[in-house]
């Protein structure tokens, strides 16, 4: 192991990365011609000690139900006109990130430990059992299933090193119910977390955490099997990303210090300065109660539209994922345990000062 004092002194110039270099082209930049930036502050609490962290939601438009997958092993829904909540089926597993809602009402969930599950009412279906750290998943309208693994190398448990390693371990995948088969479509991911389709389907949008960005993958076209830039130098790391009813796009952004990744990310003794100081990567992501929140609403060409900001966690900490329905925005958020609802109707949501993280 190195010197105390070598470690000392890594440590005092990562501090002083952190705390003194010049911040990031991110938010100044993409909102200044945004229309619309507001606070949390009309935030309704749904289903308040009753939902153990969810991580993702997703609508059953036909049913008008919103479901979610808890840490506590439950799949549940809230029927939305009445805002009652269903305990729907339960899974011997706490180990759920993103979800989607199939036409024919189904559940997809990513369990990092079982692989791509399918829940119906019929039971639960493991689709593939041999994919590990899958993240999110969204399905076509031909029934495929497209769905990231965040990384191949770490474990969720492990993330932190998948983060300060800062190497490309993740991938976009597809699954064909037909022939119940899973193929790559494109590696090289840094941390995939979100994925989300095009309303013509033309393309899907990967979230790609550590890089604070997102890039899309045609899969219709003349750039078919190319890998884009779609949004960079976001004000936080892309979690789950959805389509809005117009096109546009959702993203739940994680609140990271992005100069500290940076840094531990380029410091070649960052293992041992690690190892030494583990309490570091608290100052790379906060994951603690007090973590603030992030929505924003990219449009097709990649520019933020709408701005939503709990920077002190007032109101909800850490939302994953953000849906648009019916004129609310339903936020999932891992550190809580109910699943907000945010008017966007509401003069808060047009005139709120601008607020970053």
């Amino acid at each position: 192991m190195a010197p105390i004092s070598f470690l000392i002194a890594c440590l005092l110039a990562f501090t002083l990365e952190i705390f003194f270099s010049p911040p990031v082209s991110s938010s100044a930049s993409l909102l200044s011609n945004s229309k619309y930036s507001s606070s949390m502050k009309d935030l309704i609490k749904l289903g308040e000690g009753c939902v153990n962290h969810p991580e993702d939601v997703s609508v059953v438009v036909r049913k008008g139900a919103l479901y979610t997958a808890a840490r506590d092993g439950w799949v549940k829904y809230f029927i939305l006109h009445n805002e009652t909540l269903v305990n729907w089926k339960h899974i011997d597993s706490n180990t759920f990130l993103g979800i989607t809602t199939t036409e024919e009402g189904d559940v997809i969930v990513c369990d990092t430990e079982k692989g791509l599950l399918k829940v119906s009412e019929a039971g639960v279906e493991v689709l593939d059992p041999d994919v590990r750290f899958t993240n999110d998943v969204i399905e076509a309208s031909d029934g495929s299933l497209y769905f990231t693994v965040s990384s191949k190398k770490y474990t969720p448990a492990e993330y932190y090193k998948d983060l300060v390693e800062g190497k490309p371990h993740g991938q976009l995948l597809k699954y064909d119910p037909e022939l119940e088969e899973t193929t790559v479509l494109h590696e090289g991911f840094y941390f995939a977390n979100g994925v989300a389709l095009s309303k013509d389907e033309n393309f899907v949008v990967v979230c790609e955490s550590w890089k604070f960005r997102c890039r899309r993958y045609w899969l219709k076209g003349p750039r078919q099997g190319r890998l884009e830039s779609f949004i960079e130098h976001l004000p936080g790391g892309p979690d789950n990303i959805n389509l809005a009813p117009d096109g546009s796009f959702w993203v739940a952004l994680i609140k990271m210090n992005q100069t500290g990744v940076r840094a531990i990310q380029s410091c070649p003794d960052k293992w041992k300065l690690l190892q030494a100081y583990p309490e570091l990567i608290n100052l790379l992501i906060p994951l603690g109660n007090d973590a603030g929140a992030r929505v924003v609403k990219v449009d097709t060409h990649g520019k933020i539209i709408m701005d939503f900001n709990d920077p002190n966690a007032t109101y909800i900490s850490f939302v994953t994922s953000a849906v648009e329905f019916e004129d609310n925005l339903y936020m999932a958020s891992i550190q809580s345990k109910f699943v907000g609802k945010l008017p966007l109707n509401t003069p808060e949501a047009e005139l709120a000062p601008k607020a970053t993280i």
